[in-house]
């Protein structure tokens, strides 16, 4: 869609550099967007004007709606990909950001921020999911729904300021569940079908009710504010037809930029480098 265009192009950009990253340039800032998602940790990496240079993620199961509950398996691989990075692109990561599911605890949200820094960068900046992608969707009106592994995200936006924010426990591995169970098979093999395109169609129905109740979450929380489109965002939007089922649910528009689950990691690296733009560092929680 135009409106996604631009978006849709950094994205593209951003999934260049998993292929192959760029070079660093001397005495240009990079900063790093650090994002533990309950299935997947993706790292970002982005210059001081904002040109995506790198990214890398893993598998992991480290972390649970939001929370960290392997603090050292989280940390291992954060080292594990910052280091293929660095080499990569000939240059040292020191700065980044953080993000997390709205409404977490400040203690968890240390958590997050403690891997980071234990992995030798220096956090710059902290912010919640939805407003992460909102850097890279600029979105004036309107409200992003980060649909992860865990939880799914909700941000009403209001000429381009985020006015209300909300998550709730459901997620891509309530739709793994709901597959393993439908089909008798192991949770790992019912992620591993979720993730092939070519059995989303014969999924649907048996993950529709999942998507539903997402639409219903999504309804109630944007009830009493003016909001026409939704925009999804995410790994689990990955799966197509998630857009039509949300979409009849809310009965407004809803829209998806193209890759959904790189949004959020990119939009993490990009608040970073705005706030590094501005020479100030913040630290929520000290």
């Amino acid at each position: 869609m135009k409106e996604l265009k631009e978006a849709n192009d950094l994205i593209k950009a951003y999934e260049k550099t998993f292929r192959k990253p760029l070079k660093a340039v001397k005495g240009k800032k990079l900063y790093t967007g650090v994002d533990l998602g309950t299935a997947y940790i993706v790292l970002a990496v982005v210059d001081e004007d904002g040109t995506p240079i790198a990214g890398a993620m893993q598998f992991a199961e480290v972390v649970k709606d939001g929370l960290v509950v392997d603090y050292n398996g989280a940390m291992q691989i954060v080292k594990k990909l910052k280091a293929k990075i660095e080499k990569s692109i000939g240059a040292e990561l020191e700065l980044a950001g953080v993000a997390y599911p709205p409404g977490t605890d400040i203690s968890d949200c240390r958590a997050i921020r403690y891997v980071a820094e234990a992995c030798g960068f220096r956090v710059e900046y902290t912010m919640d999911e939805p407003t992460a992608a909102n850097n890279v969707l600029h979105i004036k009106n309107g409200a992003v729904v980060d649909i992860g592994g865990g939880t799914t995200g909700i941000a009403v936006l209001k000429d381009g300021v985020v006015v209300s924010v909300d998550d709730e426990p459901s997620g891509g591995t309530h739709l793994s569940l709901v597959i393993a169970g439908a089909k008798g098979i192991p949770f790992l093999e019912a992620e591993k079908l979720k993730k092939d395109p070519s059995e989303h169609k014969g999924l649907m129905p048996m993950v529709r009710p999942v998507f539903e109740k997402m639409g219903t979450i999504v309804k109630q929380f944007i009830a009493g504010h003016e909001v026409d489109t939704i925009y999804l965002v995410g790994g689990t939007c990955c799966f197509e037809g998630v857009e039509a089922v949300m979409e009849k649910q809310l009965g407004i528009t809803v829209v998806k930029p193209d890759n959904p689950m790189l949004v959020t990691p990119l939009g993490i690296a990009l608040g970073s480098m705005l706030e590094g733009n501005k020479e100030k560092s913040l630290y929520d929680y000290e």
